[in-house]
């Protein structure tokens, strides 16, 4: 039987999206580069992690699904065929903060909201 490791996001700058799904969602993390990681982005041209192609976003080891932030070339130009619904204690108070962290309102139904990350890949807001 199949089970969910991880779910892949493609981004035009993968440490700003990652960046902000971290901050976004509870108990996630950058994954921390080491020295090996370093040493492979290195080896492959990349100086800063902030130009790292692949960037791993993870809760406390064992959690899944991790996140993969992935560069591709081309814009997002249609809407997702697959978002995240999250939930939160406080609807108003989270909407605030998940755009001080760069999300936008996409649109306020009754009793959820639509919210668009950095570059704009569309996730609903529902009370807990």
């Amino acid at each position: 039987m199949a089970r969910i490791k991880d779910i892949v996001v493609d981004c035009r700058h993968p440490a700003t999206v990652a960046r902000f799904w971290a901050a976004a969602l509870d108990g996630y993390a950058i994954a921390p580069y080491d020295e090996a990681e370093l040493e492979r982005l290195r080896s492959n041209g990349i100086d800063d992690p902030e130009d790292d192609p692949t960037v791993l976003v993870e809760a406390r080891p064992g959690v899944t699904p991790r996140f993969f932030f992935v560069l591709i070339p081309e814009p997002k130009v249609v809407k997702n065929r697959l978002h995240l619904d999250l939930t939160c204690d406080d609807l108003d108070a989270e909407v605030e903060r998940l755009c001080a962290l760069g999300a936008r309102v996409d649109a306020v139904h009754e009793g959820w909201v639509v919210l668009t990350d950095p570059e704009g890949n569309e996730f609903c807001l529902l009370p807990a």
